[in-house]
This record gives C-alpha cells, structure tokens and sequence, in this order.
C-alpha cells in the first residue's frame, strides 16, 4: 500500500499471489501524499512498525483499563522519533466503543442487551469467557474500555483520557448489536449537538475536566 502510494507502478513479490511487475494503480489519490493510517490492537510491535514508518496510528481500545495502553502510544511515538518522524506527521487516533443516552441509566441498560449479545458471540467463536453483566459493569466505569453514560460522563472520560495519552483524533464506535433505531439516531445526536462541542471547548480553553454527575456506576 505503501508502494502504491508513492508511486505510480508497482513491482512487488509475495508467497500467496503471482507477483505483480510493473503494474500501474488507478485512479490515482487526489490528495498528495494520501493519508494512510495504521490500525493497531494494542500490540506493542504494531505500534514500533507504524512509528518506525512514520505513520499515523489508530489504537483500538474496546476492552480492560484503558490507561494500560498509555505505553502503547510511547512506544509508536519513541519508534517514530528514533525514526526521525515529527509529531506532526504521526498523530495518534483512539478508536473505542459506547453508546449515549440523556441520563447514564438509560445509557447503560440500552447497551447492555446488545453489546452483550455481540461480545459472546465473538467469545464463543474465540473461546472466551462468556460476557456477564458484572463484567460490562467493570468496562463502563471511568476506567474501563467503554464510553457509556450520558453526555457529560463521556465528556470526562474523553477529556481524561486526552490528559493520558494526549492523542489527535477520538472515534467513538456507536451501535454495537442491535440497539433500536430510534435511539441510536439520539445517541448521534448526543454526540454531534453535546460531546462534541464540549470537548473541543475544554481542549481549546485547557479548561479543567468537569465533575462528574452523582449517578453511582
């Protein structure tokens, strides 16, 4: 991809294909150079090999305590300046999952069903541990992987994560399973007309994180 991205035509060999000799890509990209990002687990060499390219990372944290991925992010950022990539050129994006209601309870009982469903069957295909309502109780607490609560829980959660990693871009995964439509399009909402602008104002300001609503988790 790489390859591609650089140049027109391509020489390339592998085990799985026949090799591809001098071969042209089309269209080409309209932006010079295209963005490419590097999708990463959490593992820690996937983080070296995009830092050591000088290519932006995308970390996906959807489960455990998200601040043990704090060393995640050094090491993609220590690769990229060994490599003597700027920061500038190496953002860090989080990628995790949630859902937003107007009050946390709402929040936590419309994602439970369907986050749960999903998860075992991911679990049964990968011989997990079956999900049970105490541990999603753990995931959505202010350290656990999701963001599920109302408007002004995500806002902190977002923001403490910001003073953690100090990443470029958050992406927060809604409508994991199958949460009705009707509140799926308000937890858009949520996001675009609340989080949204809130975030940004604190991020521009440095203003402190907020305090959190007394809704017992």
């Amino acid at each position: 991809l790489l390859a591609i991205r650089e140049r027109e035509t391509v020489n390339w060999s592998g085990r799985h294909r026949p090799p591809i000799d001098g071969r042209g890509v089309y269209p080409r990209a309209l932006q010079t150079p295209l963005p490419i990002w590097l999708a990463s687990g959490g593992t820690p060499a996937s983080a070296q090999r995009g830092g050591a390219l000088g290519l932006p990372m995308v970390l996906a944290i959807i489960g455990g305590h998200w601040r043990r991925f704090r060393s995640i992010v050094d090491i993609h950022r220590h690769a990229a300046k060994t490599h003597e990539h700027t920061p500038e050129a190496t953002p860090v994006a989080i990628n995790s999952l949630g859902f937003i209601a107007k009050d946390s309870q709402t929040a936590l009982d419309t994602y439970y069903p369907a986050y749960t469903a999903a998860m075992r069957r991911v679990a049964s295909e990968r011989g997990w541990g079956t999900m049970t309502r105490d541990a999603y109780d753990a995931q959505v607490t202010p350290e656990g992987a999701l963001y599920v609560g109302s408007p002004q829980q995500i806002v902190e959660k977002i923001l403490h994560s910001h003073e953690v990693f100090g990443h470029d871009r958050f992406i927060l995964q809604l409508g994991t399973g199958t949460i009705p439509h009707r509140e799926m399009l308000a937890a858009i909402e949520l996001y675009g007309s609340e989080v949204i602008p809130a975030v940004r104002s604190a991020l521009a300001t440095n203003a402190p994180v907020p305090d959190s609503e007394a809704i017992a988790l």
